[in-house]
């Protein structure tokens, strides 16, 4: 009896070990079957990155392109423009300083003696000091003009000659008694209407002034006579 006991429990102990053996062996597969599924996975995702990889460069390039465009067309424009601009500027500058230079001529200048040009210099600063002389009450109503008129009103400030009140005309304003009524050049001033009034103006000392009532034909006309005889004409 011992002897079948022991046999049983050979057997028993066989059998314990194939099942641990067996399960050993399946367990194995069951991980090559999650590894191959993983495998599968991974593999069915991978396309999936690739595909988005594929996309962006597409959009990347897509912007560039406007971009470009606009910055190739526009600079060709405004660089094509100032260069024909340069080219016409020159030419015209150079032809009108060439007609200035033809064209002008030195004004005349009178012959006047050192103690009348001394008295021309001295009306000049005079000048230069005087007020300009105003209405009294000028800017207190509209209907009150500028120009000069003597106050005589029986409460006149102005005429009392109050510091607070602008400068009258007198007599300590008057300029050099040579030199009145001459032009600044210092030329004596002759009115003209025909040509022959010309003839009797003295170019040394005397300049013409032609009429405000003479017309553009006899203008022309006493242009031409005055530059044969060196008459300075002043209105131009």
């Amino acid at each position: 009896m011992a002897e079948d006991d022991i046999k049983k429990d050979a057997k028993e102990t066989k059998k314990t070990v194939k099942t641990q053996e067996s399960k050993k062996e399946e367990k194995p597969k069951t991980a090559t079957k999650a590894k191959t599924v993983a495998a599968k996975k991974t593999s069915t995702k991978k396309p999936a990155t690739k595909k988005t990889a594929t996309k962006k460069p597409a959009a990347k390039k897509k912007t560039p392109v406007k971009t470009t465009k606009p910055k190739t067309e526009k600079p060709e424009v405004k660089e094509e423009k100032p260069k024909t601009e340069e080219k016409k500027a020159p030419a015209k500058a150079e032809e009108d300083k060439k007609e200035e230079v033809e064209e002008y001529k030195v004004k005349k200048k009178p012959e006047l003696s050192k103690e009348l040009k001394s008295k021309l210099q001295t009306r000049k600063q005079i000048k230069k000091r005087t007020p300009e002389f105003l209405r009294e009450e000028w800017f207190r109503y509209k209907r009150v003009p500028k120009n000069w008129r003597r106050p005589d009103g029986i409460t006149s400030k102005m005429r009392i000659n109050l510091k607070y009140r602008p400068s009258k005309v007198r007599i300590g304003f008057r300029g050099p008694k040579e030199t009145r009524g001459l032009h600044p050049s210092g030329f004596e001033e002759v009115i003209v209407y025909n040509v022959n009034d010309l003839e009797a103006v003295n170019p040394k000392t005397q300049a013409a002034r032609i009429g405000s009532s003479v017309g553009t034909k006899k203008r022309m006309e006493l242009e031409k006579k005055a530059e044969k005889l060196e008459v300075r004409i002043l209105n131009m």
